[in-house]
């Protein structure tokens, strides 16, 4: 028998440090080469490390949330090998960007295969995961699987149980995911003086227009939402004002104007705010802005997005759907300098031509690095967008 002592790998990009997501092993565990041991997270990208041999755990370095510099010690394995050996990883997969992770799964239930969003809405629903059957690779459980078990516990009858006081705290490391949103969003809100900008958007010809083609679309095809017309208007606005259209490189102290428009589309998913980034918006038909939106959307929800297609926006815009509310005042996706926030599409009165009638209205609320982006340019950019909304044909037209 001999030691093999396994460091944390240089993940790339500079990295000095991974944080401490979640170990799929404990010590005293047999695992097999190639077996994943460990989820790590990177400012990039969440990781999935391989043991690089096979063996028995003999330590752990980290706890969940716990930050091990590259090169400093990982994990050690008491091996068959005759020679005791110290080594960094072998190569590891590419980062996918897709798994970055979950409040403090315990390590007592390492054993249970099952993904951070699936293990919360266990835990949310009263369900022990050791109980599930998993039909995934390996016996892991898949939010399916979880949701046969939930749907299985509501049909079944059972007496209400008597109302009674709640004592107690939950106390949730901020690790994964997490950790970095408010990092980021820490980072924004101090460096970035924000100008917000709230304007009300007639959309009635634009609803009109979406019901319109969503009823000559073929059975099953899913219909358009406002978002795939918003990110077509932008376009054509973003030509008459560039200064949006454009990243901020502090290191240089340059504002890098862009020609092509890298629209990011802020996506809630269960492990928090994800942004992945449809590209050359500029160079897509509506259908297409469309079926992208879509897939990234999806993507980014399951965990399948890749660290690419998470990277490199030049604006960025978000929706709460129809939880969008009156309005709102997004912080801006640094290092970008405008952000279009679209806020819920509602029937209100209006005064039209001196009478009263019924129109779809609904808010636009951006926010603009106002060292860059002047409050006039600001406010005309965004009635620019106002007008091609409102009248959606100025959307297709070549000025």
């Amino acid at each position: 028998m001999s030691r093999h002592v396994f460091k944390m790998p240089d993940l790339g990009e500079g990295t000095v440090a991974a944080e401490i997501v979640e170990w799929k092993v404990k010590v005293g565990d047999a695992v097999t080469e190639d077996q994943i041991i460990a989820e790590v997270m990177t400012d990039k990208a969440a990781v999935e490390i391989p043991a690089p041999v096979s063996g028995r755990v003999l330590s752990i370095t980290g706890q969940p949330g716990d930050m091990v510099p590259v090169g400093s010690e990982l994990i050690v394995f008491e091996t068959a090998n005759a020679a005791a050996a110290t080594a960094a990883a072998p190569p590891v997969p590419a980062p996918t960007a897709a798994a970055p992770a979950a409040p403090a799964a315990a390590l007592a239930s390492a054993r249970v295969m099952a993904s951070p969003a699936t293990r919360r809405k266990a835990h949310a629903a009263g369900v022990d995961l050791s109980t599930v059957s998993g039909s995934g690779p390996g016996g892991r459980i898949s939010a399916q699987d979880l949701e046969a078990v939930i749907n299985g516990k509501a049909g079944t009858t059972a007496r209400p149980a008597a109302r009674t006081a709640r004592e107690g705290t939950e106390e949730i490391k901020i690790i994964g995911l997490r950790r970095l949103i408010a990092q980021r969003m820490s980072e924004a809100w101090r460096n970035i003086p924000h100008f917000a900008y709230v304007e009300e958007v007639d959309v009635t010809e634009l609803e009109a227009l979406r019901l319109y083609l969503n009823s000559r679309l073929s059975k099953g095809q899913p219909g358009f939402s406002y978002l795939p017309f918003l990110v077509a208007a932008l376009v054509r606005v973003l030509e008459q004002f560039p200064q949006c259209n454009a990243i901020h490189d502090a290191e240089r102290n340059l504002i890098i104007r862009h020609r092509a428009v890298h629209v990011g589309i802020a996506t809630q998913t269960p492990d928090g705010l994800k942004v992945p980034v449809l590209r050359h918006a500029e160079a897509r038909p509506l259908a297409e802005i469309a079926a992208e939106i879509r897939r990234l959307s999806e993507a980014a929800r399951s965990n399948k997005a890749t660290r690419e297609e998470l990277m490199g926006s030049t604006i960025t815009v978000t929706s709460l759907g129809k939880l969008g509310g009156i309005a709102s005042t997004p912080v801006i996706n640094a290092p970008e300098v405008a952000i279009i926030g679209v806020n819920k599409a509602v029937e209100r009165p209006v005064v039209v031509n001196g009478a009263i009638a019924v129109h779809r209205i609904m808010n636009l609320s951006s926010s603009f690095d106002h060292r860059f982006v002047d409050g006039f340019d600001a406010a005309a950019m965004i009635q620019a967008l106002k007008e091609r909304l409102e009248h959606p044909a100025t959307i297709f037209l070549q000025d």
